[in-house]
């Protein structure tokens, strides 16, 4: 048969991964010459071949991909013929409209590991050994194409054996951008609170013995600084959380391996998987009676779960292997403020740690650490970074314009779309601070600059107030400049319930209608109202809101969303009126009687009390009515701390009445202020919610059932709903709270 050439096109991610390396490898194990080169697109390889040995390049490149590879379309077509001699890796082409996927950081590959603790290799002990199938990646990353020149390891010049890996096609470190040894790539450097230079040969082991001292450690990971203490030494701990004013939230723990995961925590085959996986995130799992010497009490206070995760750099490996102990490992980072990335952004939290772990290689892209969690077998994303992030999703259909998406105000994602892909950022936090607004629009900045994405349209949510819709404007305007056009890019309004549901639909690539149940917070409604506990029929067109929790009153505003006591109080005032003033139960005697008749007069008058209907408010209301918490050190501290109260042998939920649409919550609080045994109380609650998704959904039943909102990061309702609708929609990879608004946001005016 006669020979063609022809033009292959793939895209995916399928930069960064050694992806040329491998199709040098397929293409002259079956004798092809041509050549393949990276684009702003993906791979380009034109080869000369017959179309049988073309049609078996094909599918060994698609069956056989190297493990950090994955390939999104294939474009093939014939091309005037090109004799070529040889197949060959060619120079990079950046010209043309920019498509590839953003390789993400990944954990230390098995080989590397390997040559981490073999002493008779030349890296022996480099803690930033590295290879095309794992490592830094997104956190480095200036632009596109993924060449070392557009990442901060140009800084650094290869010594001659690493250029020999780096030039060598049949080498795993071909063109591996992070590759560097002793002789020419990142150092260490040990410090102390102030930045002096702590004099040692051996900056692991010396930072292993400040650990078994009892002192904390800020150490530069991948997406940005750790905060780490000996988590088996209590008083570390207490130390930690009191210099970082965090009194119950729960700390992540990095252990050693899997061996020593299992010692620690309850863990399933699914979890496992996940621990194991090369995006190695931090998964919540039940911790077991025996901890180790982990004191979980200080740890994971008033919680049975523990937040676990493996070491993924071969730097936290060193500092395992050597320690042989659990790490407490948070993010370094002010409260309200992203994760830390620069020595000077770490400096505001020298009153915090005792020493610093550093190096010299340039964190680009700050990226947090990914939670996750499982439920009924289903992987439900927590916290989207590291390892997954940047993400992409291939849409159901084009996209009529190229749309900038502005996220929400809390767990912030922004996200940019065009033709029928989308690219959401990691995880950027709550808009709470000019740190954290800096950061968000700085993410904004860099998929704009990879991409060289300039927005037709920009989405943003329905609320005023949130900085991201502030943030909307001032984009918009910039762009218009950017431009040189008279008309500014378009901005339009997505409500924060639909984009919720929208999201789901777009990752599932439905295309019909749905009925979705949006549980959360917070969101601006279409009446000026705070939304939270919606039932929705929607498609991609449109919504109608066919079902909510009745009003009740957020006394205090803002207050209200960190003090459960004020949403129970209002709800009791719509029970009893200024009866309440004279009740004695958890909520009432959490006031004094001065501040009782206050909030009874604001209640009345509706005095900076807004409307809602949020079942986030409404578990915050049960927590406080049944004594569990009255005040919240931490976002849903009322929710994780109601789901340790759950009881699997309560049966039976609590009355409430459906009509007209409204679903009115107060018989149900009725009967659950009298009821004596709070595990019971608080399992019907769960229970009843059950039944109102039910009672709500029975008309619409035919359709399918989607759930989003963050109200679904709690373990025990959504286990209860997968239970009842065991083929209900949830966001699997995207999280259900505000971390997914954007990609709903996207395809809403798509």
């Amino acid at each position: 048969m006669s020979q063609r050439t022809y033009h292959i096109l793939i895209n995916g991610t399928v930069q960064g991964v050694g992806f040329r390396p491998f199709v040098y490898r397929v293409a002259s194990k079956l004798k092809l010459r041509g050549t393949v080169q990276n684009g702003t697109q993906g791979v380009k390889i034109v080869v000369t071949t017959t179309p049988e040995r073309l049609k078996e390049f094909l599918h060994t490149l698609q069956t056989t991909l190297p493990p950090l590879a994955s390939i999104e379309t294939i474009e093939t077509h014939e091309i005037a013929y090109e004799a070529f001699a040889d197949f060959q890796i060619v120079q990079t082409q950046e010209q043309g409209e920019r498509s590839v996927r953003i390789p993400p950081d990944v954990s230390i590959c098995a080989e590397c590991e390997r040559e981490l603790f073999d002493p008779s290799n030349r890296r022996y002990g480099y803690p930033f050994i590295t290879c095309t199938h794992c490592g830094v990646r997104y956190s480095i990353i200036y632009d596109l194409p993924y060449d070392r020149k557009n990442t901060s390891m140009k800084f650094f010049q290869m010594c001659k054996a690493c250029e020999v890996e780096y030039t060598n096609p049949l080498d795993r470190r071909y063109h591996a951008q992070p590759i560097g040894c002793w002789e020419c790539g990142p150092t260490l450097m040990l410090l102390d609170h102030v930045g002096r230079g702590v004099p040692t040969p051996t900056p692991i082991d010396k930072t292993v013995q400040l650990l078994l001292d009892g002192n904390i450690l800020a150490l530069k990971g991948v997406g940005g600084y750790h905060l780490m203490c000996d988590a088996t030494n209590e008083e570390a701990v207490r130390k930690l959380r009191e210099r970082k004013r965090r009194p119950t939230k729960p700390f992540a723990v990095m252990v050693k391996d899997i061996q020593m995961a299992r010692e620690l925590a309850h863990i399933n085959e699914m979890e496992e998987k996940l621990l194991i996986s090369k995006e190695r995130p931090i998964v919540l799992l039940y911790a077991k009676g025996r901890h180790m010497g982990l004191p979980l009490r200080v740890v994971a206070p008033n919680m049975s779960r523990i937040g676990l995760f493996l070491p993924y750099t071969p730097l936290h490996l060193l500092l395992l292997h050597k320690l042989n102990r659990p790490l407490v490992a948070t993010s370094a980072n002010v409260t309200d403020e992203p994760i830390c990335t620069t020595r000077e952004s770490l400096e505001k939290l020298s009153g915090v740690y005792d020493y610093v772990l550093d190096h010299d290689r340039e964190i680009v892209n700050g990226c947090d650490d990914s939670v996750v969690m499982v439920v009924r077998g289903q992987r439900v994303m927590l916290r989207r970074a590291r390892g997954y992030a940047p993400a992409s999703v291939t849409l159901p259909f084009k996209l009529p314009k190229r749309t900038l998406a502005m996220g929400a105000n809390q767990k912030s994602t922004v996200a940019i779309g065009f033709d029928d892909q989308v690219i959401l950022s990691p995880h950027i936090g709550d808009l709470d601070s000019i740190g954290s607004v800096a950061y968000y629009q700085k993410n904004i900045e860099t998929l704009e600059r990879i991409y060289g994405f300039t927005p037709e349209l920009i989405v943003h949510d329905k609320h005023p107030e949130y900085e991201s819709t502030k943030l909307a404007l001032q984009q918009a305007q910039e762009t218009s400049i950017q431009q040189a056009q008279e008309r500014e890019a378009e901005l339009v309004e997505a409500q924060h319930h639909y984009a919720h549901i929208l999201g789901v639909m777009a990752e599932k690539g439905i295309r019909g209608k749905v009925f979705g149940v949006a549980f959360d917070g917070t969101g601006l409604g279409d009446d000026g109202k705070l939304w939270g506990g919606e039932f929705m029929v929607c498609d991609y067109t449109g919504y109608e809101r066919v079902g909510h929790l009745n009003y009740f009153k957020l006394l205090g505003g803002a207050k209200a969303v960190k003090e459960p006591r004020r949403v129970a109080l209002s709800l009791l005032f719509d029970l009893y009126g200024e009866e309440t003033l004279h009740l004695k139960n958890p909520t009432t005697e959490a006031f004094s009687q001065a501040e009782l008749k206050t909030a009874y007069l604001m209640w009345q008058k509706g005095l900076n009390a807004p409307l809602s209907s949020s079942v986030g408010r409404l578990f915050d209301a049960v927590a406080s009515m049944l004594g569990v918490c009255q005040v919240m050190s931490f976002e849903g501290e009322s929710g994780m701390r109601l789901e340790e109260l759950y009881a699997n042998g309560v049966e039976g939920s609590y009355p409430f009445i459906y009509e007209n649409g409204e679903i009115n919550i107060l018989p149900m609080l009725e009967a659950m202020i009298h009821e004596r045994d709070i595990p019971i109380a608080v399992s019907k609650f769960f229970h009843t919610l059950v039944e109102m998704v039910a009672t709500v959904y029975e008309p619409y039943s035919k359709l399918p059932l989607v759930l989003s909102g963050g109200v679904f990061q709690n373990r025990i309702l959504l286990s209860l709903l997968l239970e009842r609708f065991p083929d209900a929609f949830i966001p699997n990879n995207f999280p259900p709270n505000d971390g997914g608004i954007a990609l709903g946001q996207v395809v809403a005016f798509g």
